[in-house]
Order: structure tokens, then sequence, then C-alpha cells
């Protein structure tokens, strides 16, 4: 038999929430001898973090031009360079990729593409080349057994109205939680079951994709949610594995650039576990009434907080801050705008808590140093991250208004009781003890050698090749 170094294809949906896990799941790869094509647009692999030297000579970025669709911005790549209701013109010129991507793929032909719950048109790319393809998700099971199996993805035959997403599918064999408030249920139903302007919906594509691909793995460890994974396979009749939660690298203390210094010494000077990390990501675009809210709530809270800050389009700090606010809070408070090390800073001794939207990405790094959870989840899964963390009693949501809006008393009372109420002890008990399974590198290079045996028995089962190891 011929060993040839296996080539994996990588091809992650434009957003930063699964561009990066796509390329640490690239890495780990890498590292264990797998070639790496790791495919997106020229502005965004631009803002990738630098490859580590050790693998530049395993991942090759391969540029593809998003072509122009009206109703997307000019020189807009990802979600986080438009507004929420343009990702559907963002999914159509993915969508017009599909030649582009063929001539990618012919040209150096791989042994298997590793696609997203958008790229419903790979696999039968794929199969001209005799290439296979394999879904990763960068949800939760939990989120994709919530969703149900493909064909209740694409049809809804047993959920018709948004009543329906607001308690536990009648396909959970056991107790759970998880389910989406009700002001958020229809939008649930409209992404799921309903085509929006780029001519598919969410649960068309990703029940073709999970259709069509040869297994399924995950971002996620069986410690965490077996549960949820075990139904998984059963729903999808299908292999599932979970590669664990591909916790970010850190940054190394000496590359932090000189700017932070100063906060890191105000970091010293708090006692231990008494700040509270404020936080709701790159890609979700917080009004400006909610920011208010939400400041007068951290204001009315009384703890030390660092509050990372994102600027709306077209607004200055200081028009998106409450009047004085900065200065009221100057002696307990940090806001920063724009990018923060936020690893090093979660690290820090003096963090005892973060209150943020409950992205996955944001809980495996919070839960790596075993904080507990304050959630106001926003859009998409974090509704469902939001449960399934509190029915794991390691997070708190915020309780909200009907219609989705949230109250200052409601942020405050709620950071009081996990920061510091003996109300909250048994949460912040849970997520402290959650560090051993988040936290723990060798438990989740054990789940990426465990891939890699796996791939490389398939790979002989299907082809004349071998990974090189």
């Amino acid at each position: 038999m011929t060993t040839k170094q296996c080539h994996v294809l990588v091809f992650p949906w434009l957003a930063f929430g699964h561009i990066l896990p796509f390329l640490e799941l690239s890495k780990k790869l890498a590292s264990h001898g797998i070639k790496i094509s790791f495919v997106s647009t020229p502005k965004n692999l631009k803002r990738l973090p630098a490859i580590p030297t050790n693998l530049v000579n395993n991942i090759k970025l391969v540029e593809i031009t998003l072509p122009k669709v009206n109703g997307l911005p000019e020189s807009c790549e990802a979600t986080i360079d438009i507004q929420q209701h343009e990702t559907p013109y963002l999914k159509k010129a993915y969508d017009n990729l599909q030649e582009s991507f063929e001539k990618i793929v012919e040209k150096d032909p791989p042994n298997l593409i590793l696609i997203d719950f958008c790229s419903f048109w790979v696999p039968k790319v794929a199969a001209k080349f005799g290439a296979a393809t394999a879904f990763f998700s960068v949800y939760t099971a939990a989120t994709l057994a919530y969703m149900g199996p493909p064909e209740e993805m694409r049809w809804g035959h047993k959920r018709k109205t948004p009543a329906a997403f607001t308690v536990a599918p009648e396909w959970f064999t056991f107790p759970s939680l998880v389910s989406h408030r009700p002001d958020y249920a229809p939008t649930m139903l409209r992404n799921l079951h309903v085509p929006d302007e780029s001519g598919k919906s969410s649960g068309q594509r990703i029940s073709q994709v999970i259709e069509e691909s040869e297994f399924i793995i995950i971002r996620s460890c069986k410690e965490f949610e077996g549960e949820y994974i075990d139904l998984l396979e059963k729903l999808y009749k299908k292999t599932v594995l979970p590669v664990g939660v591909l916790p970010p690298e850190r940054i190394i203390a000496n590359e932090i650039e000189s700017t932070w210094s100063n906060t890191f010494k105000w970091l010293d000077t708090k006692r231990a576990k008494s700040v509270l990390f404020v936080g709701f990501g790159s890609e979700y675009k917080m009004p400006v009434e909610q920011i208010h809210e939400l400041a007068h709530g951290l204001e009315l809270s009384g703890v030390f907080f660092i509050w990372v800050l994102r600027k709306p389009i077209g607004e200055g700090s200081l028009d998106i801050l409450p009047k004085d606010f900065e200065s009221r809070v100057s002696d307990r408070g940090i806001i920063c705008f724009g990018w923060v090390p936020q690893m090093e800073i979660l690290a820090h001794p003096s963090i005892g808590g973060c209150l943020f939207h409950s992205g996955w990405g944001s809980i495996v790094e919070s839960l790596g140093f075993g904080h507990p959870l304050i959630l106001m989840p926003m859009v998409a899964d974090q509704g469902l991250n939001s449960k399934l963390l509190v029915e794991k009693g390691i997070g708190y949501e915020v309780a909200r208004n009907e219609d989705g809006s949230f109250r200052r008393e409601k942020v405050a009372e709620s950071v009081k009781l996990v920061m510091e109420s003996g109300e909250g002890e048994w949460i912040r008990k849970n997520a402290f003890e959650m560090r051993n399974v988040f936290g723990d590198e060798s438990l989740h290079e054990d789940y990426i050698s465990s891939f890699v045996g796996y791939l490389n028995r398939f790979m002989s089962r299907h082809q004349e090749y071998e990974m090189v190891i």
C-alpha cells in the first residue's frame, strides 16, 4: 500500500465564531502530520492569527474571492462586517463560490473536506474528485439535538408554531431545560423553516449537510454533554465524534502589548474572584439603549468589572454610554473598546465571573478557568446554550421582559447573586469544578488523537492512503 500524507480541506462559514474553531481544529490535525488546506476569503485570511512556525509546512491558506451580490455591502466578507439583516446576502454570496471552490478542489484534491452547516453544495463537488465529506459542528450537541433529525430540520412536521420551540422537544429521551425564550421562538421557527433571500432556510441547509456527510464531528466532549452526543447519533443514524472543546491557545505573557500593563496592574490590586468580566463577543451589535441599561445594571451591582464593549456602527464611545457613566464608575470599572487579550484577563486570579451572551466559544474560554456565568443570550444558539448551562448548574440567566428586553435591576440582581451571595455559592462551586473538564488540555488532546485514529481507519478503508502521524 502506498503511504501518503492525508490531505484535509477545511471550509468554514464566513463568521469568526466558525472560522476560528475550524482553524483550531486545523492546527490540531496539522500537529499530527495531516496536510491542511484552509479555504476562506482574502480579507478573512488576513485577519487570522499567525500560524505557529512548527505548523506552517502543514497548513496552507487558500484564498477564494467572494462574488458581489446585491444587498451585500462592498468589502464585507464575514458576519462581523455586516448587520444581522444582511446575513442572507452573505449566504447567497457564499453559495455563489461553488465554481471557484470546485477549481480549488480540482487543483489539489483532498481526501476529506470538512464543511460547515451552510455548505450544502460541497458534497457533490467533493464526490466529483473522490473526496469524502464530514460536517464539523461548532455548536453544542444539545443545540443540534434540539433542532432534531434532518427530516424535522427540513420540514418541521412536529413543531409548527413558536410555542413548540419554548419547550424541550419530544425526541429528547431525558429531562432537559434546553429550549428558547418565548420572545425568540418565532425567530427560531423562521430561521429553521422559512427560506431567506439566499433561497434556503437554515434547516434546509444543515439537514442536507448532515445527510450527505460521511460522519459528523462536534466541538464538544462527553464529560460535559455525553447524553446529548449519544442522542445525536440516534437522531442522525450516523457516527458522531466529539473532538474536544478546542480551547484557544494562551498568549505568551511577554507578547501582550505594553498598553495593557495598566489594566493588569489594576487587576493585581483587586482581591481574588472579585472582578466581573463583561463581554458580548465581536459579532453581536448591541443597540445603544440596551448598552445603557446594561451600564446602569453594572453600576447598580456595585461590583468591580472589566467591560469589553464593541461600538455600534457609526457611534463613538461618548455616544453609546450613559452621560458621566465612566467617571461615576472609574474607581471600580474599566471599559475597553475593541480587541482585548481576553484569555489572559480571564486567567487573572481576580476574575470571579463572566457576564456574557452565551456563545459557545466564550463558554469554553470561561469554564476553562472555572468562572461562574451570568447569561444574557441574544441571538442564534445562545439561548439554547444558556439553558444548557442553567441545567448543568454552572450559570444563571438574567430575567427578561416579554419582548426580550432586560431591566437594569435584573442585571444587578443577577450579578450580585452569582458573584457574592450565598444563594449563588452552588453555581460558583459547580463552575469551578468545570475547569477540570474544560481546562484539562490532556483530555482534549486525547479527543484529537482518537479522531486522528478514526480518520486513519476511515481513509484506509476508502482509499489507499494512510496518514503520516
